[in-house]
């Protein structure tokens, strides 16, 4: 493989020119590619389309008879009044022709209906005594939209199969309409219901990106301040890194991978891991000019010996993260995605742009034509070949270095005991995870002060009927059929009645009952007469052709109060009553709606987090194997690593987080990101031992040459990891508090468990070979 990496590098090194063209053209193609990421919220981004459940609530359900309600909440001194009323009516008027809304519902078009009754006219009255007769006949039909005199609530239903694009369009015509609509003074109008909601997140998750991005490149400047002042252009990793982001950007845009709550946590991760490769690089080819070399040996020594060994960890990085597609979430799906294409697009960046860039500028500062720099006297100009002694090879430590030694021999000398604390705590963390809860609530997931929630919470507290539902779908040969309507009803009455959780079951029933003195009619004929009065804006919402009824089982605030697991077990209930009920012959019923879809969730946090870590660890334990063909290579970069998933309960245990899409991934990530360091760590100690070091001899090279460019990328990668800590999503700031832990964690074992584990390996393999027992 160094072979071709140094031909590689001949390559770069003769073709820098065309290289720059090619990033500034690559440049313009991302920018592009960028302008087309859409974002993407809601039930499609936790449910997998292809799973059963998903599929009965989108095809049955949701094409048939779902609405989404955007809602008009009018707050002020006294909503029972004329004028307030005929704001209300003018509202209705300029939405209900807006393409895309159903139907439109307020008090005002009750009392129009009522009016119409007694006086024949369908019109507000223009005095507040009328208004208040009128709604004094029937005051049960006001209940839900005037639950008290301070507040009244408008509900305008749209398609629960309509686009973003078309939801944003018609609260766009809501916004000028309420202006039109002219509420007296002292009015508060809120904009609320889940339509507006999910459009609030994606803005939310818009501009939390940039946010994170930035954070996240201010904290890259100040730990490579910090950590990476030993080389010159300190800084270059950085904009080499945001080029690697830049460019994963456009492939996302052509590729058509959305942005998520989820997915937008890939960046800050890729900027702590992109960071990495360009420091490997950088500190190498700095290493090697340092050394005497010309920079154009440099370039090609550091790609033929740096260029594989990030490959290979790249690679183990990518196998660590395949498992993440084996979830049933589409967002964790989508943040793999883009976690496999920033690695790449990172490493590209580094190797190419990176180098091609260093080198220019070295070539700057030594031929100096614009006289930028000034010429420094300790400038190397002699060539040193140290390879050629083992004791010149171990170069003049510095602070830090020496550091790194002392606690390479600590470690071997205390190998046993380090090795046996640190398995079993790594056990005793296994154990712990398993009482880690999980958390199925996705309002939580979102900031919890954002205005849109508040008011949406606010609108559910005040308005019944506006929580959450389970939906029943009958498959029928004919919706008229009596025997199946009265099955119905008393299915309806039976769970309001024995269920708790069930708090109003509504369905064409209620219309056939209202319109036939609260009985149902005892023939096809006579449903079929009622159906026909019956408004179909009213119709559509129960009755779909001729073959398919539907029940609407009213369970409040259930993602709430139950949960997710709650919901299941709901469901599993209502599931049994349709069966001790018995419907009629050749009745299909089918258990759905948008809470019983997110039940795949459950699995997925469960036992579909532990597959991701065992799978994940097979993956890079077998891609270790194929690469090395060496039981030691394979094992030792793994052992690490595993150990970190250990602590990694503990941490969540002590700190009592709950298990959500994000933190389920983390045995993935960790593996994916924390076995770079000890293959890196690895990768040196064996050439060190290939140029004839002892294994003490090589681990101490390894710690103090391989082991300051970890440090540094280590530090990068944390501080990388730490501007999720600032989302004002917790499910982002609660990830990358865990994840900062888990990496810390990550490098602390590269330094402290794997220098005495690699060398007692070596050591007994060496041993073996010499026929000493």
């Amino acid at each position: 493989m160094k072979n071709i990496f140094e031909k590689l590098g001949v390559f770069i090194q003769s073709n820098r020119p065309s290289i720059i063209a090619i990033m500034f053209l690559l440049i313009l193609l991302s920018v592009e590619g960028a302008q087309m990421i859409e974002m993407a919220s809601g039930t499609e981004t936790f449910v997998s389309r292809d799973t059963q459940l998903y599929k009965d609530y989108d095809h049955l359900f949701k094409k048939n008879f779902q609405t989404e309600n955007i809602i008009v909440m009018v707050e002020g001194a006294e909503v029972k009044s004329s004028a307030v009323m005929k704001a209300a009516d003018r509202l209705e008027h300029n939405m209900l022709p807006v393409p895309g809304v159903l139907s439109v519902t307020s008090p005002a078009t009750l009392i129009k209906q009522i009016n119409y009754k007694v006086s024949g006219r369908a019109k507000i009255p223009d005095s507040d005594r009328e208004v208040l007769d009128i709604l004094n006949i029937q005051p049960e039909a006001f209940e839900s939209l005037m639950p008290d005199n301070t507040h009244m609530v408008l509900v305008i239903k749209v398609a629960g199969s309509s686009t973003d694009t078309q939801r944003e369009d018609i609260l766009n015509a809501l916004d000028i309409s309420l202006k039109e609509a002219v509420f007296p003074p002292g009015y508060g109008l809120v904009v609320t219901g889940s339509p507006s909601l999910r459009l609030d997140i994606n803005k939310e998750i818009s501009q939390s990106m940039g946010i994170l991005l930035g954070i996240s490149s201010l904290l890259m400047i100040v730990v490579l301040f910090l950590v990476f002042r030993h080389v010159r252009w300190g800084l270059l990793p950085l904009p080499i890194v945001l080029l690697g982001v830049l460019f994963t950007f456009g492939v996302m845009g052509y590729a058509g991978v959305p942005m998520t709550m989820v997915s937008m946590a890939a960046f800050p991760v890729l900027i702590g891991l992109g960071i990495d490769y360009a420091i490997q690089f950088h500190n190498r080819m700095e290493e090697e000019i340092h050394a005497g070399k010309s920079p154009e040996k440099a370039l090609v020594n550091t790609i033929k010996h740096t260029g594989p060994a990030v490959l290979i960890a790249l690679t183990m990085t990518a196998l660590g993260f395949i498992p993440l597609f084996t979830s049933t979430i589409p967002m964790i799906q989508d943040f793999g995605k883009l976690l496999m294409i920033g690695v790449f697009m990172c490493y590209i960046s580094a190797l190419f742009f990176g180098l091609v860039t260093l080198y220019s500028f070295d070539w700057i500062s030594r031929k100096n034509p614009f006289r930028l720099f000034k010429k420094k006297k300790e400038e190397i100009h002699t060539e040193i070949d140290p390879s050629n002694s083992s004791v010149a090879k171990v170069q003049k430590a510095k602070a830090l270095e020496r550091v790194l030694m002392k606690v390479a021999n600590f470690t071997i000398k205390h190998s046993k005991v380090i090795l046996v604390i640190s398995l079993l705590t790594c056990f005793a963390g296994i154990y712990a995870d398993q009482s880690v809860p999980i958390q199925t609530d996705t309002n939580t997931f979102i900031p919890q002060d954002m205005p849109s929630l508040v008011h949406y919470k606010q609108m559910q507290n005040l308005i019944s009927g506006t929580g959450d539902h389970l939906n029943i779908i009958l498959k029928v040969k004919d919706n008229s059929d009596p025997e199946i309507l009265k099955w119905m009803d008393k299915f309806c009455q039976y769970e309001v009645k024995n269920r708790g959780h069930v708090y109003e079951a509504t369905s064409i029933v209620d219309f056939l009952k209202e319109k036939n003195g609260g009985n149902i009619p005892e023939t096809s004929e006579e449903i079929q007469k009622i159906y026909e009065e019956i408004p179909e804006s009213q119709k559509k919402e129960y009755i779909q052709g001729n073959q398919l009824l539907t029940i609407n089982l009213d369970i409040g605030q259930a993602m709430d109060n139950l949960e997710i697991t709650g919901i299941k077990e709901l469901r599993d209930i209502v599931d049994k009553d349709i069966q001790w009920l018995q419907p009629p012959p050749e009745v299909n019923v089918i258990i759905t709606g948008q809470s019983v879809a997110m039940i795949d969730i459950i699995s997925a946090l469960t036992s579909g987090r532990v597959f991701m870590t065992i799978f994940g660890i097979v993956l890079v334990l077998l891609g270790l194997l194929v690469v090395y063909r060496n039981y030691i290579k394979a094992f030792s970069p793994i052992v690490p690593m595993f150990i970190v998933v250990g602590w990694s309960g503990l941490v969540m245990s002590e700190l009592g987080l709950s298990y959500t899409p994000m933190t389920a991934v983390l045995g993935a990530l960790i593996l994916g990101v924390g076995s770079e360091y000890s293959i890196l760590m690895m990768e040196r100690y064996f050439e060190e031992k290939e140029n004839g070091m002892t294994p003490v001899e090589a681990i101490n090279q390894a710690m103090t040459t391989t082991g300051s460019a970890l440090i540094a990328s280590g530090a990068t990668t944390v501080f990388g990891f730490s501007a999720l800590i600032f989302s004002p999503f917790p499910i982002l700031s609660n990830f990358g508090l865990v994840t900062v832990i888990d990496v810390c964690l990550a490098i602390f074992v590269t330094f402290v468990v794997f220098p005495p584990m690699i060398v007692m390996m070596d050591t007994l393999r060496e041993k073996k070979k010499a026929g000493i027992a």
